[in-house]
């Protein structure tokens, strides 16, 4: 079985070099740039042409993903086998389009990349076993709220949201992780509570209603994605933690109290932010017109609905948009770069991607051993979910904009680290499965 496992994996890792290789030819082809002196970024002055460092970082991003399928073979891992190659072919595309937006941060998200992977191979390797983690929910809870108030003091303000600290050599964003503890915390609880929760414990108008135990939680989380959007001005942060919480506690509970309750309370929250505070009006006013801002704070949201339009069904060609007329394409709205470039359709395929990511992940949760593991696969299924239809929904003003990443293929060191760890924690609960139908069988 480990066999099979691994080589349908290192079968789609192949499709996945030949892309990123097209992909990079392509580039070279189309753009005289290539053909440049580029001097590195990480490299004190040292210089190459421009052809070898998108070689040695293409070759780079491959060898990593090759290299851990390798070792995930020998160490007798049984993962699922189609999440990694999935998350290569989705990081070769962010690279492939920071190569042809922004080379210098492609440059910083290969370091970065690196360090994800190597956070990979760690999770898969140490904590295999996930069933402790149920104890600790507590810490989780004391962890969070640390990272989350640090910015609020330390942290500096870019793109209207203060989530950042700067650590010198480099900017962490420390809500990426939290996303993770909010998780295991809510996957500890769940699954310690989920009977009283599903049942309730009071009666109104002979419904079955929480007690004080039960919403207490909501009301908490309610108030703490609040105090973010509050203090942080981080609209996408507080949408994408109170969005997990409901579906979490959904997939534990079945009733649909909750999730209305949620709502209509973050509903009321953000109506009151609305009219108190200047940042959320902002960031309404330009989703309802942006034309109207078109000169100032909606021309990012402007340009990119210019470059979805002009994209059309197959799109300019690699290379051959304007993307660059975006001020902050390489981060929230590349996926406006790549429509532009590779049409509705390369714009489909890259939501096919996420859905199998989020399909195989649900796979998963529903043939979890046990119910902590079961819920921690849910929540973190729902937080990539979650994160890549707020941002898309910005990004065609669906919703109102919120500044987070698209997962895996924008740059943003924090979240690409983030985002290998939820990975890591999915293969560890599909490999306890794998295990145990083995050991059944």
């Amino acid at each position: 079985m480990l066999a099979n496992l691994r080589k349908e994996e290192r079968s789609l890792l192949y499709y996945i070099t030949a892309f990123l290789a097209v992909g990079v030819l392509v580039l070279y082809l189309g753009q005289p740039e290539f053909n440049t002196v580029y001097e590195l970024a990480l490299g004190s002055g040292y210089k190459l042409p421009f052809w070898w460092f998108v070689v040695i970082l293409s070759m780079g991003t491959m060898a990593g993903f090759w290299l851990i399928s390798a070792y995930w073979r020998i160490a007798g891992f049984k993962c699922d086998p189609y999440l990694m190659p999935i998350t290569a072919s989705l990081t070769a595309l962010g690279l492939i389009f920071l190569f042809r937006l922004r080379p210098q941060y492609a440059e910083r998200q290969f370091v970065w990349l690196l360090f994800g992977l190597l956070a990979l191979v760690i999770i898969t390797t140490l904590l295999r076993k996930m069933d402790w983690l149920e104890d600790y929910k507590y810490i989780y809870v004391a962890a969070g709220v640390i990272l989350l108030v640090l910015p609020i003091f330390f942290g500096r303000e870019q793109y209207g949201a203060r989530s950042w600290l700067d650590l010198g050599l480099f900017q962490l964003q420390s809500s990426e992780f939290v996303k993770l503890l909010l998780v295991m915390f809510l996957a500890s609880f769940l699954s310690e509570n989920r009977r009283v929760l599903s049942a309730g414990s009071d009666q109104l108008l002979g419904i079955s209603i929480p007690g004080i135990r039960e919403y207490g939680p909501l009301v908490v989380m309610w108030g703490i994605s609040l105090l973010i959007l509050v203090f942080q001005k981080d609209l996408g942060t507080a949408l994408i933690y109170f969005c997990t919480f409901l579906a979490m506690v959904y997939a534990a509970t079945a009733r649909m109290f909750y999730v209305l309750a949620g709502l209509l309370l973050f509903s009321l929250g953000g109506t009151v932010a609305y009219y108190i505070f200047d940042h959320v009006q902002a960031r309404v006013d330009i989703w309802l017109d942006p034309w109207a801002y078109s000169s100032g704070k909606g021309y990012q949201i402007v340009q990119s609905l210019f470059a979805l339009g002009s994209g059309g069904l197959f799109g300019s060609g690699l290379g051959q948009g304007l993307p660059g007329l975006i001020p902050a394409v390489h981060t929230d709205f590349i996926f406006s770069a790549i429509v532009e470039e590779l049409g509705l359709v390369g714009g489909c395929a890259v939501l096919v991607l996420y859905m199998c990511f989020i399909f195989r992940g649900f796979m998963i949760a529903l043939t979890a051993r046990n119910d902590f593991t079961a819920l921690l696969a849910t929540g973190f299924t729902a937080l990539m979910g979650l994160q890549t239809f707020i941002i898309i929904s910005g990004v065609i003003k669906l919703l109102p904009m919120t500044g987070v990443t698209l997962p895996f293929i924008s740059y943003g060191g924090s979240s690409l680290v983030a985002n290998f760890v939820l990975l890591g924690m999915l293969l560890n609960i599909s490999h306890e499965v794998n295990q145990g139908n083995e050991t059944e069988y």
